[in-house]
């Protein structure tokens, strides 16, 4: 049975990022040496991406960007929306009771 995104460790979650941009890459015919040179980051960066080892969020979005791929950081991060719906059900924020001071009456 096959695992879902959401069951997936984040390291088993690294390694398929990875391995999905090593294929972005190959289907643009792209070597490490060009993606990375590029993309302003070495090569070692590259590598580190492409094996899910770890790597900074600039480095895939500098990636990404070489492999005119930031599209997906839509579907990733979508634009939260307002839900008209959930509006109507909130409810007014609870004012604080005040009681009279001491002496005053």
């Amino acid at each position: 049975m096959p695992v879902t995104l959401s069951e997936m460790t984040s390291n088993e979650l690294r390694v398929l990022l990875g391995t999905r941009m090593r294929a972005l890459r190959l289907s643009a015919n792209l070597d490490q040496q060009e993606t990375a040179l590029r993309a302003g980051i070495s090569v070692r960066a590259l590598r580190n991406l492409e094996a899910g080892t770890g790597s900074s969020v600039d480095t895939l979005l500098r990636v990404l960007k070489t492999l005119d791929a930031l599209a997906g950081l839509s579907t990733l991060a979508p634009e939260p929306t307002v839900n008209p719906l959930a509006l109507l059900r909130r409810h007014a924020p609870q004012r604080r009771v005040r009681r009279p001071r001491k002496g005053r009456a």
